[in-house]
């Protein structure tokens, strides 16, 4: 019966390390190490559900790694140009003067993590990785936002329940913020991307 047990449903209310829980026994999932990493892969999945779950040794995903990594940093000031894979910086230009993260910053400080190298631009972040739509999030995916045809000029994190961690605005600091349900970034909504 735990074969059945379809990943991607349980990811969302129970959290994975329920799920690989729940995976032990008889019909068990079989781990193969990743040669260089911290992480292995669960397989064979149950019937009907994502081929493979890639899991750090804690049990967490990457994207849940990331997601832990930039709730690390609510409250850091917001820096233009600002944040490096080993956390806030201070930024150019106008963020010259403030240790921080601009928007980007944040989500390449995060994945970096999660063991995932990122671009420092929006731009470069909407490339890298695989689309995903809304109904698809899963915690860590990177939402982006803006720009109307060319690349998006902001990108956060998701989180759970239409909620997203990110670095808004000069003056502001990393923060959550429903997304979801506002109207404002509804509109300029412009998809989702999972790195790695």
């Amino acid at each position: 019966m735990t074969a059945l047990i379809c990943l991607r449903r349980l990811a969302l209310g129970g959290g994975l390390a329920a799920i690989l829980g729940a995976l032990a026994g008889p019909a068990a999932a079989t781990v193969a190490e990743d040669p260089g990493s911290s992480c292995s892969w669960r397989l064979p999945p149950p019937p009907g559900c994502s081929p493979l779950v890639k899991v750090g040794r804690d049990g967490r995903t990457r994207g849940a790694i990331a997601a832990a990594a930039a709730l690390g940093q609510l409250g850091i000031p917001f820096s233009w140009g600002g944040g490096s894979s080993s956390g806030p910086t201070r930024g150019i230009g106008r963020g010259a003067v403030t240790v921080g993260f601009d928007c980007s910053g944040l989500t390449l400080y995060a994945w970096s993590r999660a063991g995932v190298r990122l671009g420092h631009y929006t731009g470069a972040q909407f490339r890298q990785g695989r689309r995903v739509s809304l109904a698809a999030l899963r915690q860590g995916d990177l939402l982006f936002f803006g720009g109307g045809a060319g690349d998006p000029t902001h990108v956060g994190l998701y989180l759970h329940s239409g909620v997203m961690v990110h670095a808004p605005k000069t003056g502001d600091v990393v923060r959550t913020a429903q997304f979801l349900n506002s109207p404002y970034y509804r509109a300029v909504f412009r998809g989702a991307v999972r790195p790695g």
